[in-house]
């Protein structure tokens, strides 16, 4: 016998087990299980396993389903939130004390680098034969500016989830 044709009966097999094998294809499977050794064998595994699973269960902690299941209700009450905030259902932004904080640091952060790296250029360009105005430029360019916008995204991140504490 062909191997590939097993498998399509071993798939067929699998369908019927399931409930969804058309009453056209159910003879032909019918059939092939008469004559073919193989097939009979994939069946009754298939059947041994249906039965071992049936009889296995487990017990729930009912504290952690029910935290389980807040913290599934909380999600999907922040999604909604967010899709609502999305659409323009809500204008309001409130933006966490965290956020405020952590933007205020990122920002605090980023000019003090930046005047250091600031000074830091005039010492450096002499040296390197670099004009010190460009050095300083380059600085303000490509460290100040997007150190802002990271800030600025500190702003915009969403507050910290909460878990299933």
């Amino acid at each position: 016998m062909n191997i590939d044709r097993h498998e399509s009966f071993q798939r067929m097999i699998d369908e019927s087990m399931a409930g969804a094998l058309s009453a056209e294809k159910q003879q032909p499977l019918r059939e092939h299980l008469a004559t073919c050794a193989t097939c009979q064998e994939y069946l009754s595994a298939s059947n041994r396993v249906i039965a071992g699973l049936s009889g296995f269960s487990f017990a729930v902690n009912p504290t952690l389903n029910a935290r389980v299941l807040a913290a599934i209700r909380l999600q999907v009450e922040e999604r909604r939130g967010i899709r609502a905030r999305h659409t323009g259902t809500i204008r309001k932004h409130n933006v966490p004390f965290r956020n405020w904080a952590a933007f205020a640091g990122g920002l605090t952060l980023s000019f003090v680098g930046s005047e250091l790296v600031y000074q830091m250029a005039g010492r450096v360009a002499d040296p390197m034969h670099f004009v010190s105005a460009h050095l300083r430029a380059g600085v303000l360019v490509f460290w100040l500016l997007p150190s802002l916008c990271a800030a600025l995204c500190l702003l915009a991140a969403p507050g910290q989830k909460r878990g299933l504490a």
